[in-house]
């Protein structure tokens, strides 16, 4: 009983990364996709975006990922849910980091 005292405060802790955005995420090849954004935390810099074979893509924004729409550099609060875009990601492991994301409409 003592153990499981010790380790539910980590559990609890951990549970947001397993559980985040209420549902699965999936983790797909390096490449270039397009989607709908599903989800945008500002707070994480992170989005969710839904690809047209249904996966779910989780993505925390690095401070080298590029922001684009219409050819210019633009701020992330320009992301909204429901917009659609374009998004070149590294398969890092069981990660995925965004090198790119532009903005399509």
């Amino acid at each position: 009983m003592k153990i499981a005292k010790l380790f539910m405060p980590a559990l609890v802790a951990a549970a947001p990364l397993f559980y985040s955005c209420g549902e699965k995420t999936d983790v797909v090849e390096s490449g270039t996709y397009q989607g709908v954004i599903q989800e945008v935390e500002p707070e994480k810099t992170e989005i969710y975006v839904k690809t047209a074979d249904d996966k779910v893509l989780e993505l925390y924004f690095t401070d080298s990922t590029t922001l684009t729409k219409n050819g210019e550099t633009v701020a992330f609060d320009q992301l909204k849910e429901g917009g659609k875009v374009e998004v070149q990601v590294e398969k890092v492991g069981q990660r995925l980091d965004p090198v790119a994301v532009t903005i399509l409409e």
